[in-house]
């Protein structure tokens, strides 16, 4: 990492699309998510000061946690490599319900931890396994 991306990550803020300008947290950030799945938003985007975006689809049990460097870029999603069958119940915010390999997804619970530890420093956790989605 380049001395100015440690500054961008560093003075990076998210905001979760379309709720409030006002920034979310690595402390309140779960919170926030929980609160649009339970009612029934199961697909969040969280866009960044520094111009990337964060995505967050899940089907209560799974969740398959995205990032963008920039807009129409190609991003990266983390995987569970050693995840087998496929899980739908992934509504999207224009209706569309999608099914995903579990391997392309993680457990909800992780997907939680990854888009906390991304909103506190800037990036994965060093244990993530992920994908380029070129």
């Amino acid at each position: 990492m380049t001395v100015r991306e440690m500054v961008v990550r560093v003075t990076e803020t998210w905001v979760i699309d379309g709720s409030s300008l006002v920034p979310v947290s690595s402390a309140t950030v779960v919170r926030g998510l929980r609160s649009r799945i339970n009612s029934g938003h199961l697909e969040t985007w969280m866009t960044s000061s520094s111009g990337r975006s964060l995505a967050f689809v899940t089907n209560n049990e799974r969740a398959m946690v995205m990032l963008f460097e920039e807009e129409g870029g190609p991003g990266e999603h983390a995987v569970d490599p050693g995840a087998e069958g496929s899980s739908d119940g992934y509504v999207l915010s224009n209706g569309q319900h999608d099914a995903y390999p579990d391997a392309d997804t993680v457990p909800v619970h992780e997907a939680f931890r990854l888009v906390q530890r991304i909103v506190r420093t800037g990036s994965w956790p060093q244990d993530t396994r992920r994908v380029v989605d070129r």
